[in-house]
């Protein structure tokens, strides 16, 4: 069987459905995972809402069972609902059958291992892939494994309002992207105390009102129009496999993932002091900064999934968050969710007692715009151009290449794993600085 070796990703897999994913390819996955799990035991397994997710998370439990696994077809489900039936029930492994935000015609896999430990090409993937080209599988289980239909929606409700206690009565619209998110809000929110205008909860893995990507500031534009208009107090959008939550505050303006993590920071240095909050290359350093002034310490690591759960865990850390509005939680096994990240920065906007808008003009130091992406011929010529030119000033390569400079500002370029793009994020003191800063770089890398 030919599966092409571009669908699996640093952090998951994922391609288009018919030419890069159908159920034998998958079915051919899941026997080469079952195989590499280094604990062999129960495997839980969950799907979105796209249109072909539900075939293909049944190839993906035949091919678990015919190694012999015993499995939880946990059915429809949030990704992060995946993560915490692994952590709850101790089990081998989880996998979602999911592509997130991508098209209506793309789908792909998330692994976890047991210990909810994230699988990527650098922890586990890589091998996965190799046995499932080569077809290096080994005979079917002389017993199949058993196939058991579970719910976990009342234990993961219950477990995601451990992370709130007495909220404000916010008025505030949710937009739930089409995506998984709308499936489960309903089981929540009437134990909130939130007065909340639903948009998109409809479960529809086409997409037709937008991208259920937070990210992209054209996908926050409803929900920004929603929350001007009716002067609401706050917006949440969430991604399409609701582990992404990302917030625009009472003018309408979209916040940044840093400054989510900044507001669950403060909220998570009030009851650990002293704690250590984990943050992505991308991210401001006001995160820095403020998490000192509070009595904390940052630590910095590569972007994903795979390395901020790992570096929470190494260093007993409470919180860790990227700029992708990834946020990684201790009492969540150290995993990332869109509905717990929701509950924990409503629930540091309700005990600050101010606005949104106050906390983000408070917590917004310095100027940083949105992720730069530049379709490039040379990705390692442009990061040797790049080092040559500032040779100068503080350089790391912990993922990509980070440069510091002496004013304060910075800049991180990272290659794309699967296009012919880098990624550009940077932030100055000034929005003047900043602008110079990214014409000067842009420069650099289109070869004027």
């Amino acid at each position: 069987m030919n599966i092409d070796p571009t669908i699996f990703k640093a952090y998951d897999i994922r391609g288009e459905v018919g030419t890069q994913l159908n159920e034998q390819t998958v079915e051919q996955i899941a026997r080469a995972y079952a195989n590499w799990l280094p604990v062999k035991g129960t495997v839980a397994v969950g799907h979105d809402m796209r249109p072909d997710s539900s075939d293909l998370s049944r190839a993906f439990i035949k091919g678990l069972t015919e190694q012999g696994l015993d499995v939880w077809d946990i059915g429809k489900v949030t990704s992060d609902m995946i993560y915490f039936a692994v952590g709850k029930w101790d089990l081998a492994g989880g996998t979602v059958i999911t592509a997130s935000h991508n098209p209506g015609n793309d789908n792909g896999i998330k692994l976890y291992r047991d210990k909810v430990t994230a699988v990527g090409l650098d922890s586990g993937l890589n091998e996965i892939r190799d046995k499932a080209m080569t077809g290096d599988l080994g005979e079917p289980a002389a017993q199949a494994g058993m196939v058991t239909p579970k719910s976990i929606t009342e234990d993961w409700i219950t477990h995601c309002l451990t992370f709130v206690s007495e909220l404000k009565p916010f008025k505030i619209a949710i937009d739930a992207g089409n995506g998984m998110a709308g499936a489960i809000l309903p089981a929540i929110l009437p134990k909130l105390p939130l007065q909340v205008h639903e948009m998109y909860f409809e479960l529809d893995g086409t997409f037709p009102n937008h991208e259920a990507n937070p990210m992209k500031p054209e996908n926050m534009q409803d929900l920004a129009a929603k929350v001007t208009s009716l002067g609401l107090d706050f917006g949440i959008a969430f991604d399409g496999d609701g582990d992404r939550a990302g917030f625009v505050d009472d003018k309408g303006r979209i916040v940044s993932g840093s400054d989510i993590l900044t507001i669950m920071a403060k909220e998570y240095l009030q009851k650990y002091p002293g704690a250590t909050i984990v943050r992505d290359v991308r991210m401001s350093h006001a995160i820095d900064k403020l998490v000192g002034e509070w009595g904390g310490k940052t630590v910095i690591t590569p972007v994903g999934r795979v390395y901020i759960g790992a570096k929470m865990r190494e260093i007993n850390a409470p919180l860790g968050g990227e700029g992708a509005c990834h946020y990684y939680f201790a009492e969540n096994n150290d995993a990332d969710s869109g509905l717990i990240a929701a509950l924990v920065a409503v629930q540091a906007i309700s005990d600050s007692g101010k606005k949104l808008s106050e906390l983000i003009d408070a917590y917004h130091l310095y100027a940083m715009g949105p992720e730069i992406n530049f379709k490039v011929a040379d990705k390692a010529m442009v990061f040797a151009l790049l080092r040559k030119e500032f040779q100068s000033e503080k350089q790391s390569e912990l993922d990509g290449l980070s440069v510091d400079f002496a004013d304060g500002s910075w800049f991180n370029i990272r290659a794309s794993n699967t296009e012919p793009l880098v990624r550009l994020n940077a932030e100055a003191k000034s929005q003047a600085k900043l602008d110079s800063l990214v014409a000067n770089l842009t420069a650099i890398i289109s070869g004027e």
